[in-house]
């Protein structure tokens, strides 16, 4: 998965552009991706995902560990 969050598996999604006269042409909203560091205390080691700003706050909340086990079982990550 190129574009794609490693934590929530957010996607680019499809919409319009929409000018004045109502015109539309296609366009993507890409997804807020950033390559970020982790430390991951049980394994005493650093991880580097690809996450979106929404993964982060994921993270911020459940936990590394607990994230990247929902990711593992929703397929996000094969491995971590």
């Amino acid at each position: 998965m190129a574009r794609a969050c490693q934590i929530t598996g957010k996607t680019a999604m499809v919409g319009n552009n929409v000018s004045h006269s109502k015109r539309r042409t296609k366009r993507r909203f890409q997804v807020n991706l950033m390559t970020k560091k982790f430390y991951l205390e049980e394994e005493d080691r650093w991880l580097t995902l690809k996450v979106s700003a929404k993964g982060i706050r994921t993270i911020n909340k459940k936990g590394l560990k607990s994230a990247l086990e929902a990711a593992k079982s929703k397929g996000y990550i094969s491995n971590y």
